[in-house]
């Protein structure tokens, strides 16, 4: 089954930092934009952070804090979190399609959908 793994959540305390990992369980990520969406308790899925082969995309609440990169060598990528508030616990998961990083954020319309990654922002 063609799928992401994603994994590097855990318990952090606010102001804290983690770093999620994305990888792809047979594919490689050339030609694709792969997103990180999170999903937090009674609220539906947004797009936290989209990565194309040209461009990058935050959503608002995460500019400044968070940073996506894709590592080709590891075809893998991460999403490098900082300064966490309580505000972005939630599931983590990613996913890819192939529009423009901010399309496909909006829209939440990929692929791949992996089981997802828990962060919880406590303390």
């Amino acid at each position: 089954q063609l799928r992401f793994v994603e994994s590097g959540g855990g318990l952090v305390q606010p102001g804290g930092s983690l770093r999620l990992s994305c990888e792809p369980s047979r594919f490689t990520l050339d030609y694709l934009t792969i997103g990180w969406f999170r999903q937090a308790p009674g609220k539906e899925r947004e797009g936290v952070s989209c990565i194309s082969p040209t461009d990058t995309y935050y959503t608002d609440s995460v500019k400044g804090r968070f940073t996506i990169s894709k590592d080709d060598a590891k075809n893998t990528v991460y999403l490098q979190m900082t300064s966490l508030k309580p505000e972005d616990t939630g599931v983590y998961y990613c996913a890819a399609e192939f529009s423009a990083s901010h399309v496909f954020c909006n829209s939440g319309k990929g692929y791949y959908w992996g089981e997802g990654t828990l962060v919880n922002v406590s303390g």
